[in-house]
C-alpha cells in the first residue's frame, strides 16, 4: 500500500507547485482566493463540516456586503452559503453515511405549529411577497435544524458546536477591531478613540446579541474541557487544544459583547448565566442555593465599585428607559431621550396594529409595511421591526401567532431540561449551556429582534444540536 506519509508529501509538493504557477499568473490576493476555493472544495468533498463552517462564518456578512462591498452576488450571501452547505451535505447523505430518522421531527412540532399559524397570516397579509419572504426564512430554520440533527449523530455534534463558536469568534475579532477605531463610525463614539463594536452587523445591538447567544456555550464548554483535562490523562493533549480554543473564544466573545456597549446584551447575558447557575445542580434546593449565591456575589461586586462607573450608569439608565410603557405621544422629544422615545413609539405602533388585527395580525413580516397606518406623530421612519420581538410577533401574526411562538420557546426549555438527565457529562453541560443561550434569546428579544443579518441560521443550528442530544438522551433513558 502506498504510504500515507508519502501521499501527504506528494500533495504538499503539488500544492506548492500549483501556488508557484498561480503567483506567476495572478496578483497575490487572487492567488489566496483561488487557493481558498480549491481547498474548500476538496475538504468539503471529504467532510460536510467545512461547508457548515462556510455557512456560519460568512452568512453574517449580509449587512457588510450590502453597505460596504462592491461584490455583487446573484443571490444574498445567506442564501448562497445555505445552498453550498446543503449541496455538500446532501452529497455526503447520498453516499450512504447518514439516514433520516423519523423521530427527529417530534421536537420540531412546536416550531411547525408557529410556521402553520404564520403561514395563515401570510395568506391574509397586507404584502404577500414580504410575508412569504419572512415565512421562508423560518422554514429555513425548520429545515436546517432538522438537517443538523441528522448530521449531528455519531458524536458530530461536538464539531458542530466548535464551528458555531468559531463563527462567533470570527465576528468578535471584527468587533474588537472596530472598538479600537477600525470603523470610523463617529456616531458610535464612546470616548476618545473607542467606538461601539458592531462586527459585520452594522449595528451594535444585534452584534451584541450574536455574542451573547454563543457566549454561554463557549464558556460552559471551556469549563467542561478544564474538568476533562484535570480528570482524564489519556487524552490530555486533545483536551488541552479544546480547552485553549473554547477559553480563548470565551474571552474574546465576552470582550466583544462588552465592547458592543449594548445594555440589552449585558442584561440578557447576566440572566443567561443566572439560569445556568440554577440549572447546573441536579437537586432543586442546591439550584436555589447556587442561584441565590450568584445573585449575592454579583450584588457584592456591584456595590463594591469593581464595576466601572460608565458600565454601571449605562445599566442603571436602562431600568428607567426600557421598562417604561407610558404613552409617548405627549412626551417632549430631546436629544437625551430621543432614542428611548423612538423605541417606545415603535412599541406603541405595534400595539396599535395588534388592536386593529388581534387574531392573525397585519401579516408575517409586515410590520414595516403596515407602519405608516399606525405610526405616532413625529415618528415617520419605520425601524424595520418593533425592537421588541414579542410585540413584533403580536403585531404581525396576532394572538394566535404569539401564543405559538411562546409555545415554541417553552418547548425548547423543556427539551433541554430533559437532556440534563443524560449520564454523559459533556452532553449535560452543553444542554445547560444551551439553556443559557435560549434564556439570552428570550430576554434580549424584549428589547430587539435577533432574527436579523442571517442570525436565524445560527439559532437553527443550536436547535438542531438540541434535537440530536434529545434523541440520544431519549434512547439512553429507554435502554436504562
Amino acid at each position: 500500500m502506498f504510504p500515507k506519509s508519502l501521499a501527504v508529501s506528494a500533495l504538499t509538493l503539488l500544492g506548492l507547485a500549483f501556488s508557484t504557477l498561480l503567483l506567476g499568473w495572478f496578483p497575490i490576493q487572487d492567488v489566496f482566493f483561488i487557493l481558498f476555493v480549491v481547498t474548500f472544495l476538496f475538504s468539503s468533498l471529504i467532510s460536510w463540516l467545512p461547508s457548515l463552517a462556510f455557512l456560519l462564518v460568512f452568512s453574517p456578512l449580509r449587512t457588510l456586503i450590502f453597505t460596504e462591498s462592491s461584490l455583487q452576488l446573484p443571490v444574498e450571501i445567506g442564501q448562497f452559503t445555505f445552498g453550498v452547505f446543503f449541496l455538500f451535505s446532501l452529497y455526503h447523505a447520498w453516499s450512504g453515511r447518514y439516514r433520516l430518522p423519523i423521530i427527529n421531527i417530534v421536537p420540531l412540532l412546536p416550531l411547525g405549529t408557529f410556521l402553520f399559524v404564520a403561514g395563515i397570516s401570510t395568506l391574509l397579509s397586507i404584502s404577500f411577497s414580504v410575508a412569504f419572504t419572512e415565512w421562508i426564512k423560518w422554514v429555513s430554520v425548520l429545515v436546517l435544524s432538522y438537517w443538523v440533527s441528522v448530521l449531528g449523530g455519531r458524536g458530530q455534534w461536538q464539531n458542530i458546536i466548535a464551528v458555531l463558536v468559531l463563527s462567533a469568534l470570527a465576528n468578535a475579532c471584527v468587533g474588537i477591531y472596530i472598538f479600537f477605531g477600525g470603523s470610523g463610525a463617529d456616531h458610535l463614539l464612546i470616548s476618545d478613540g473607542l467606538f461601539r463594536a458592531f462586527g459585520t452587523f452594522g449595528q451594535p445591538n444585534p452584534f451584541g446579541g450574536f455574542m451573547g447567544l454563543i457566549l454561554p456555550i463557549s464558556t460552559m464548554m471551556s469549563m467542561y474541557y478544564l474538568w476533562a483535562w484535570a480528570k482524564e490523562r489519556q487524552h490530555r493533549f486533545i483536551h488541552t487544544l479544546w480547552l485553549g480554543f473554547f477559553s480563548l473564544s470565551s474571552i474574546l466573545i465576552g470582550s466583544a459583547l462588552i465592547m458592543s456597549w449594548s445594555r440589552g446584551a449585558w442584561i440578557a447575558t447576566l440572566l443567561s448565566f443566572l439560569a445556568i447557575a440554577f440549572a447546573l445542580p441536579r437537586k432543586f434546593i442546591t439550584s436555589m442555593t447556587l442561584l441565590v449565591a450568584s445573585v449575592l456575589i454579583f450584588g457584592g461586586v456591584w456595590m463594591s465599585g469593581l464595576v466601572p462607573n460608565s458600565i454601571q450608569n449605562r445599566i442603571i439608565s436602562s431600568t428607567s428607559e426600557y421598562f417604561t410603557l407610558d404613552d409617548v405621544r405627549g412626551v417632549d422629544i430631546t436629544p437625551q431621550n430621543y432614542a428611548v422615545v423612538e423605541r417606545l413609539a415603535h412599541w406603541q405602533a405595534a400595539l396599535n396594529m395588534a388592536t386593529a388585527y388581534p387574531i392573525l395580525g397585519v401579516g408575517f413580516g409586515n410590520y414595516e409595511v403596515a407602519y405608516p397606518s399606525f405610526q405616532l406623530i413625529n415618528w415617520n421612519e419605520p425601524l424595520g421591526h418593533a425592537h421588541n420581538y414579542y410585540l413584533n410577533v403580536l403585531a404581525e401574526v396576532g394572538i394566535l401567532g404569539l401564543s405559538a411562538y411562546l409555545f415554541f420557546l417553552f418547548s425548547q426549555f423543556y427539551l433541554l431540561w430533559k437532556i440534563r438527565q443524560h449520564p454523559s457529562l459533556d452532553i449535560r453541560v452543553l444542554a445547560i449551556a444551551m439553556i443559557g443561550s435560549w434564556v439570552y434569546l428570550s430576554a434580549h428579544s424584549l428589547l430587539d429582534n435577533l432574527y436579523v443579518n442571517n442570525l436565524f441560521i445560527h439559532i437553527g443550528v443550536i436547535l438542531g444540536v438540541s434535537i440530536t442530544l434529545y434523541r440520544q438522551t431519549f434512547h439512553v433513558i429507554i435502554l436504562e
